[in-house]
């Protein structure tokens, strides 16, 4: 039985949930949906715009109300795609900061967490095509 993600308000400042980096009944779903052509470039769309909100993020949010709406794209993104453990951790965030507890997400948490996700899905991702 697959761990479920903990519940973002469980995190603590600068603490990664545990459960699965992704989930793949919902990334299998997905291309179930729209299709195996479809998904190769919802994939690459997906994994080009992450990357570069990613980037963006700053070390220091000047602006928490950037920040949260930057997380809230994350969040919805990875959600869609399976990114399970990353969508929780961008959910932690945009929690924190409209609960007023300012920014106490490390975007490098963020990062290192897609990085890991990425190399996982893109590891498994011939798998879920043969399927």
């Amino acid at each position: 039985m697959t761990e479920a993600p903990t519940s973002p308000a469980a995190l603590s400042p600068g603490s990664e949930p545990g459960g699965p980096l992704i989930d793949w009944l919902r990334v299998a779903e997905l291309r179930d949906e729209i299709g195996g052509e479809d998904f190769d470039e919802v994939v690459a769309l997906f994994l080009t715009e992450v990357q570069a909100t990613l980037d963006r993020l700053p070390a220091h949010a000047e602006s928490l109300q950037d920040l949260s709406e930057q997380l809230h794209f994350l969040k919805g993104s990875t959600l869609n795609l399976g990114f399970a453990r990353l969508s929780t951790l961008c959910e932690a965030g945009e929690l924190a900061i409209t609960a007023g507890l300012g920014a106490p997400l490390d975007p490098e948490l963020l990062r290192r967490c897609y990085a890991r996700s990425r190399e996982e899905f893109l590891a498994q991702l011939p798998e879920l095509r043969a399927a």
